[in-house]
């Protein structure tokens, strides 16, 4: 079992990137936002899944070991194969994706393409109680800062960004902020805008 992979990165594509380990080149399908963000000739450390099949060997990669395991609670649902599972992964954080079993909402799945009603109410049935929240205490609490951080990535996913890049993108700001920042959703807006950045225009944002 490939556990996990630590080398240069050789190409990318919107799904998939190349790691090159001890002269030995990998091709590893990772989540939007990790093949968005990576550049070629950088390290990258990924946790992976090998998924054997009769006909192909095919490595998943993730960057926190938290997406790595919820992969693979995602496979064992009925009618969610890697791809799929990747598909949620692409689309929504491990934050979101527990929300939405815990609250027995099988809208965000919906959401995600591959995934049709039957299977979305499928994956919230059978992952009840399998999966957790990793949110830091700040969102927990429920301040006025994460409530403007929420309306940001909402906006965001308005603009046509993944539900997951969003969140991750205006969590990310408005740890960075000051707390006149963190209490303007068009300040917190423009801040989280320059950290994405111009690259992603005109590309899909998945």
């Amino acid at each position: 079992m490939i556990s996990s992979l630590h080398g240069t990165v050789l190409h990318t594509t919107p799904d998939q990137v190349v790691i090159e380990v001890g002269g030995v080149g990998f091709s590893v399908a990772v989540p939007a936002d990790v093949a968005h963000s990576t550049a070629v000739g950088e390290r990258l450390l990924l946790h992976t899944s090998l998924i054997v099949r009769e006909d192909a060997l095919s490595l998943y990669g993730f960057a926190d070991r938290s997406e790595l395991e919820i992969f693979g609670l995602l496979i064992s649902v009925t009618g969610v194969g890697p791809k799929s599972a990747l598909g949620v992964l692409s689309h929504l954080t491990v934050d979101q994706i527990a929300e939405a079993v815990n609250g027995e909402d099988d809208a965000p799945f919906r959401r995600v393409s591959g995934i049709g009603p039957k299977t979305a109410k499928l994956i919230v049935l059978q992952l009840s109680g399998k999966v957790h929240a990793t949110t830091t205490a700040a969102r927990a609490s429920g301040t006025a800062g994460g409530d403007v951080a929420d309306q940001v990535a909402a906006a965001l996913v308005g603009l046509g960004w993944s539900e997951r890049v969003a969140a991750e993108a205006a969590a990310q700001t408005s740890a960075d902020a000051t707390d006149a920042e963190r209490a303007s959703v068009s300040a917190l807006l423009r801040r989280t805008l320059a950290l994405l950045g111009p690259a992603q225009g005109g590309q899909t944002r998945v």
